[in-house]
């Protein structure tokens, strides 16, 4: 069922900021800005972002594992301290000790509360119940599939019987079919009032799971990580993928989340004005894709009728997570090969050519363009320019990407650069030696 407004509140986050210190004290970054949520009983939210727009962080903020570094988080009106006692957690992996039986890995935290051995014993009988494991209460973790490995985590989750449960990207581990089949069962028992929780809150970048499984669809921003907005889905439970209203939510969501300078509401979307651009160019993330990414995505795309497709039915048909197929289409654009507008992705005169011409002039065309669009290839190839030797140590840039990311972000970004400038041929990169240099040819200039 959709909340009342009258429902209780569960959690609140109320102007939550986190900050990450950067290597060498070269200031911090910002993970999550003013972050406002509340959690209401009888209510599944989705939070829903890209990688990178702090969904676990936040998840983990709620939690009371990591304190917030401003604002405040509150559970039942009070503030939180500690570990929140009133949630449970269901995680990506599934984390079990091998050598305790099923039923010993459920009782764990009910053991580690201090309660009697007959009572954990009955209340793990149950929750293994629950989640269809009869049976196999004394199996050891290497008996079980991947499937059936979840569900214990699900039972040890449910065990504790939370006001909120979280889950944190709970079937991105596990094969289609599979995870299909588990998120139909943990749907099934919300619709059926038999949860074992008031409230679920589900951290996913499955954008149709979201819309499966939630009452509200939070979409988060990144750069830092910020609410954007929210999506109310407004279905009959069980949500209905036939129904037109669940493909006309997943297509807005797609929109969305294609679009960041977009307005996130439930009434048609509003442009609002781009935020300024970043001086550095090493600010500015480049979506890490490789070039083949980019081509091969291409030239599906320019199969299809006009030179264009639904973004929601591309995802589909290639079977992508949307944490896979947005960040090619992000390098797409940013590199003007195409225009994502209202859910739906056309190729540009210039992406057409790309993905259609000989791989000699698609390198031709790839430079232009990266000299055209993509300011930190034209930034390393005018540094190596003003070089006598026309060479650099590979640490000079990194450092300039350190000013702006944690530095495993920063080394992602000097791979994803080296893999753009190779490709067209603005620079070579020697990794025994670590350093760039200009080609010997003059196609660089």
């Amino acid at each position: 069922m959709i909340p009342t407004v009258a429902s209780p509140t569960l959690i609140t986050v109320d102007q939550v900021s986190k900050h990450f210190p950067l290597p060498d004290g070269k200031g911090e970054f910002t993970v999550l800005s003013g972050v406002n949520l509340t959690v209401r009983s009888g209510e599944v939210i989705a939070l829903l972002g890209r990688s990178g727009s702090g969904k676990s962080t936040l998840l983990r903020i709620m939690a009371g594992l990591i304190p917030p570094s401003q604002g405040q988080v509150l559970s039942n009106a009070k503030p939180l301290r500690g570990a929140n006692n009133n949630v449970a957690m269901v995680f990506q992996s599934f984390a079990l000790l091998p050598w305790l039986t099923v039923q010993e890995n459920v009782e764990l935290g009910l053991e580690a509360r201090g309660m009697k051995r007959e009572e954990r014993h009955q209340r793990a009988l149950k929750a293994i119940d629950i989640v269809g494991l009869d049976g196999f209460e004394s199996a050891y973790p290497k008996e079980l599939s991947g499937g059936m490995k979840q569900r214990v985590g699900f039972a040890r989750a449910f065990v504790l019987e939370p006001e909120v449960l979280f889950m944190d990207e709970p079937f991105s581990a596990l094969d289609v079919l599979t995870s299909e089949n588990l998120r139909g069962e943990i749907d099934d028992l919300w619709n059926a009032h038999t949860f074992p929780s008031k409230s679920i809150l589900i951290v996913t970048h499955n954008i149709e799971e979201a819309v499966f499984l939630a009452d509200r669809v939070v979409i988060l921003g990144a750069n830092p990580g910020r609410i954007r907005g929210e999506v109310v889905i407004d279905l009959p439970r069980p949500h209905d993928r036939t129904h037109p209203r669940f493909a006309s939510l997943v297509d807005y969501i797609y929109t969305v989340m294609t679009n960041p300078e977009i307005e996130v509401s439930g009434q048609p979307a509003v442009a609002v004005a781009p935020t300024p651009p970043v001086l550095s160019p090493y600010a500015r993330p480049l979506p890490h894709v490789r070039v083949g990414g980019i081509s091969g995505l291409l030239e599906l795309i320019v199969d299809q009728p006009q030179g264009g497709d639904d973004i929601s039915r591309l995802a589909e048909r290639l079977q992508l997570e949307v944490d896979d197929l947005l960040p090619i289409l992000d390098a797409a654009v940013l590199l003007d090969f195409a225009q994502v507008s209202q859910g739906d992705v056309c190729l540009t005169a210039i992406g057409q050519d790309f993905a259609t011409t000989t791989i000699l002039r698609s390198k031709d065309l790839f430079r232009q363009q990266s000299l055209n669009h993509v300011p930190v290839l034209s930034s390393i190839l005018h540094t190596l320019r003003e070089k006598p030797s026309g060479s650099m140590r590979a640490d000079f840039f990194l450092d300039l990407w350190d000013e702006h990311f944690p530095h495993e972000e920063a080394e992602r970004q000097f791979a994803t650069a080296i893999d753009w400038g190779r490709y067209a041929e603005l620079f070579e990169y020697d990794a025994s030696e670590d350093r760039l240099y200009l080609p010997a040819t003059p196609e660089a200039s």
